[in-house]
């Protein structure tokens, strides 16, 4: 009966933690001022790219886009690979060339307030993880002493991360780090002894107030605290 309980807890917080996923559909028309109406409705704030086929077997990323709600998206030009001794990409958006939306969605960031919180929710929700570790390195390397959403989508971008989640002991909020809109806000239950600031990660330096706070603020009073992760 106990193990019983523990695979229905489990199950419940799998069904509350619901991440969002990749959709296709495709161009219907465009305009110049980056602007394109799609097939299907996609919820507002996603972000994906544009691939155009350009036939023998031959396609490739000409855009990035973000949605606008409904089915409206804007769209310019794909610079995610974008290398002096490459060349550009200068086809235009048309009709049929196929969207997909949250392309790498299944790599996702999880911003948690400790270790324990981190486990529990990187084992019960099906992702490819990247580890805060990473993230607390590049803050390192680029000398950045807080989280903001410019440097969560430089590094989303350099490291190809979908999405950011969030967790405090109330709340998991899903950020897309390229459009900069929270996509979800899901209840969360999770019991924290102790935060870590500014974000769970092995980094004894961070533990102690590496970013220059000393350990003295909240987890959830820094990042609802940087610009728009409110």
């Amino acid at each position: 009966m106990k193990k019983l309980l523990l695979l229905i807890s489990a199950t419940l917080f799998l069904m509350a933690t619901e991440l969002p996923k990749s959709i296709e559909t495709t161009i219907q028309t465009f305009d110049n001022k980056g602007n394109i109406q799609l097939e299907s409705t996609i919820p507002k704030g996603m972000s994906g790219i544009i691939i155009h086929n350009y036939g023998n077997g031959l396609s490739a990323i000409t855009h990035s886009t973000v949605s606008q709600g409904q089915q409206t998206a804007t769209f310019k030009s794909y610079d995610a690979l974008r290398h002096e001794n490459l060349p550009n990409i200068k086809t235009a958006p048309q009709k049929g060339d196929k969207v997909i939306f949250g392309n790498l969605y299944n790599n996702t960031l999880l911003i948690a307030p400790d270790q324990q919180s981190y486990a529990k929710i990187t084992e019960s929700i099906k992702r490819s993880w990247i580890h805060p570790d990473i993230y607390a390195m590049y803050l390192i390397r680029k000398e950045k002493t807080s989280l903001s959403l410019e440097n969560l989508k430089s590094f989303a971008q350099d490291n190809q991360v979908g999405l950011i989640a969030i967790a405090d002991k109330n709340s998991l909020k899903i950020l897309d780090p390229i459009s900069g809109e929270y996509l979800v806000q899901q209840p969360l239950n999770i019991s924290v002894a102790k935060a870590q600031s500014p974000f769970y990660a092995r980094f004894e330096q961070i533990a102690n107030g590496f970013f220059g706070n000393n350990g003295t603020v909240s987890f959830t009073e820094y990042y609802r605290g940087v610009g728009k992760l409110k």
